[in-house]
């Protein structure tokens, strides 16, 4: 059957558009007026629809009659009597000009956009359009279902710090895989999903940043600090240190949950100094009516705040291990120390190290964990030789041979962070693995008032990253015969837009979404009502460009590697620096370049450049590219080589950066210790690379093994550097790795 429609006909059978003129006159067909109201309505009655899913339904003409009118309400249409009539007696005599006693819904769908297209041709746009929208939808989610089979059934490696052999942490991943799908339907502009299906842009967790933030300094001091609401019930504030371990457990799994990224509590030392006092001076009054001296009465007390500082830790090292979020991971918790003087300060970082020195597990089988990650706050003036804390510097770096955890942080070395500290007094720990906030001021904001202005750190947070592809970037300039810089251009204008447009949307929620942290003080300025919107808060986060691949970058311009050459690749980065500040003065936010911890994405970015560009020699012959700005993990380098070399990009990531390399020893204290001082002068975030393996059969350990030498077995757990934190790449003979780090992992030289 045929039909006018405004110049369309649409086959009601097929749904295909054949000629609009009669074969045999060459005549236009009649239009529906002509033919409205022209039939009975008998034979309707045993007429079946079928649905999308396969059930059945009477027909109805009166389901039609809502529809369009919806359709109409959106075009801000009005149908009159007249004009349903007709829809109905065309819908009607369609149906039984079919002859069949059941018709399929598309179908359906056809013959009512027929008689809309007559009546008025502006709502049968829109009700196609609708249409359309369903089936993108009904795609959009069949894509999710196939997504959601494959971690139901084989798991998934995207995140190796989430278990998806879990029931939890496959909803979660489930979930996730529904909301991605969202973001790219709703959020993104069409250029923007071009560019990240090509991948010349990825955004980081596209699952979660619609929803809440990033990584975050929290502060925990501030909540605790007169007691503070949480799951609707009040919390006073502890008077003891074991209460306080328990509680500060507590307020990071729930506000950890509220977020993505890496949660950290910093300067953990000073935050449990007061309750250590607290318990300390309980125990040692009672030492005291219990007829004890004073001496003795204090060396107890002593012993009792020790007991609660080891069963404090190893309670967090169990939970934060152990527990998943309610996200269905474990929260990437950091906590950094190290700078407290007081007796308990000093106290809690000493046994802070030795509780992870010796690890977790049954007796002769025991290994370190990995969260919380720990960072030592190193000063110079404090933990230099013959210095106050020496003794805490030759701890940690005891606890780093055993366990590569502390990493260490410089605060007297050079650059950016050095500075802040030495001229402020104000420590900008890193957030999760090493993201680092800009400055905000407390009176100025982005730039201080005046000479007495100070930065603000702590109860800081980030909104999300983007990362640059960039040898996939410099590869569409050289195929289409652009300039490198404005190729580039458009995809950093492209990123700002996305971050403007995050600071707004984001801007709307309230602060509910994550009370402890907007309401009860663990933000900056976080004392809002919970109906209260988060936008004021957000001035003060930080927005980061991401960068990967830099070394692939150099070898795609000129066939070298950072190891060889690397000026190419330090002018784009002084570029893209230039760039982020000129955006960060026009647009008045936070903007930060980053140096990207590629984990899954390290392989996705060879596969996306393959499909472009094909397989280029040292720059997508391998299943991955090499993280940031470092050095190709190949490369046989020695260590101190490396920190100079990736030394010449350090001021250039101040938005988040770590430098690493493989300690070629077997335990060696003075080796480690010779190259972490080394790093701390040149201002480093450093982190210690070894390769630590278990036999989980009879508790055997050392350097790097496959198979147990001393039982034969390869039932074992496997530490290794993922990027900027550690994971496991072996769990009983399994890995929680994607295919493609573990490649990077085997090929590790020097780092």
């Amino acid at each position: 059957m045929q039909n006018l429609n405004s110049g369309k006909v649409v086959d009601l059978v097929s749904c295909e558009e054949p000629s609009i003129f009669n074969s045999s006159s060459g005549k236009k067909t009649k239009s529906i007026q002509k033919i409205a109201g022209f039939f009975p309505r008998a034979g309707l009655n045993n007429v079946k629809i079928i649905k999308k899913d396969g059930t059945k339904e009477d027909y109805n003409v009166q389901k039609v009659v809502a529809a369009v009118k919806k359709s109409a309400a959106r075009m801000l249409v009005e149908f009159s009597e007249d004009e349903l009539k007709e829809i109905c007696d065309f819908v009607d005599k369609s149906v039984l000009d079919t002859k069949n006693s059941e018709i399929e819904i598309f179908k359906m769908h056809c013959i009512v956009e027929n008689a809309l297209e007559n009546v008025n041709p502006k709502v049968a746009k829109s009700y196609r359009n609708y249409r359309d929208y369903k089936i993108d939808f009904v795609t959009m989610l069949d894509r999710v279902f196939q997504e959601s089979q494959r971690i139901m059934y084989i798991g998934d490696k995207e995140n190796s710090n989430a278990d998806s052999t879990l029931v939890s942490t496959k909803r979660s991943l489930i979930f996730n895989e529904l909301n991605k799908e969202l973001y790219k339907k709703f959020f993104l502009t069409v250029p923007e999903l071009q560019a990240i299906r090509d991948g010349y842009i990825y955004i980081h967790d596209m699952s979660a940043r619609r929803d809440t933030m990033n990584c975050c300094l929290f502060d925990v001091s501030n909540v605790l600090k007169g007691g503070f609401e949480m799951g609707n019930l009040w919390y006073n504030e502890p008077q003891s240190l074991e209460v306080a371990f328990d509680v500060i457990g507590d307020i990071i799994m729930a506000a950890a949950s509220q977020q993505y990224g890496g949660f950290t509590v910093p300067e953990v030392d000073k935050i449990l100094a007061p309750y250590a006092q607290k318990t300390f001076d309980k125990s040692y009054n009672r030492y005291l009516e219990m007829g004890l001296s004073v001496e003795k009465a204090e060396i107890e007390a002593s012993k009792d705040v020790e007991k609660d500082f080891h069963d404090g830790f190893q309670g967090w090292e169990y939970k934060f291990n152990t527990v998943a979020s309610s996200r269905g991971d474990y929260p990437f918790i950091t906590m950094t120390m190290g700078l407290g003087t007081g007796k308990f300060e000093k106290m809690a970082s000493l046994i802070m190290l030795d509780v992870r020195k010796c690890g977790q597990g049954k007796k002769g089988n025991k290994k370190p964990v990995l969260f919380p990650k720990i960072v030592f706050l190193y000063d110079e003036n404090l933990h230099g030789k013959g210095k106050a804390l020496e003794e805490l510097f030759n701890a940690g770096i005891e606890c780093s041979k055993k366990s590569m955890y502390p990493d260490w942080l410089s605060l007297t070395g050079e650059g950016y962070i050095a500075s802040m500290y030495k001229k402020y007094g104000r420590v900008i720990s890193p957030m999760g693995c090493r993201a680092f906030l800009s400055p905000w001021y407390e009176k100025g904001g982005m730039t201080p008032a005046d000479a007495d202005d100070k930065p603000v750190f702590v109860g800081r947070f980030n909104i999300g990253a983007i990362s640059l592809h960039l040898p996939m970037i410099y590869a569409k300039s050289q195929k289409e015969g652009k300039n490198f810089y404005e190729v580039l251009d458009y995809y950093m204008e492209m990123i700002r837009n996305l971050h403007k447009r995050t600071y707004d949307y984001l801007g709307e929620m309230r602060a509910s979404i994550n009370p402890l942290g907007f309401c009860e003080g663990g933000f900056y300025g976080g004392n809002l009502k919970p109906h209260d919107k988060i936008k004021p808060l957000l001035k003060a986060s930080t927005a980061s460009f991401g960068i990967t691949a830099l070394n692939e970058l150099q070898e795609l311009y000129n066939g070298k590697s950072l190891v060889e050459d690397g000026e190419f690749a330090l002018e784009v980065m002084q570029y893209i620096n230039k760039k982020v500040i000129e955006f960060r003065n026009a647009d008045g936010n936070l903007y930060a370049i980053y140096g990207t911890p590629a984990e899954n994405l390290c392989g996705l970015q060879v596969k996306q450049f393959r499909k472009k560009y094909g397989v280029v020699d040292q720059v997508s012959d391998r299943g991955y590219v090499s993280n940031s700005f470092h050095c190709h993990v190949s490369e046989k380098i020695g260590p101190i080589e490396k920190q100079d070399l990736e030394g010449r990009f350090w001021e250039l990531l101040n938005g988040g950066k770590i430098q690493y390399v493989k300690y070629p020893v077997s335990y060696n204290t003075k080796a480690i210790e010779t190259l972490v001082k080394r790093a701390m002068d040149k201002g480093f975030y450093e982190g210690v690379n070894l390769s630590l393996a278990y036999c989980d059969d009879c508790g055997h350990q050392e350097l790097s093994m496959d198979v147990c030498p001393k039982c034969g077995s390869k039932n074992l757990t496997k530490i290794d550097r993922m990027n900027g934190y550690l994971s496991y790449s072996r769990v009983k003979g399994d890995t929680r790795l994607n295919s493609a780090k573990m490649e990077e992992i085997k090929d590790r030289i020097s780092m």
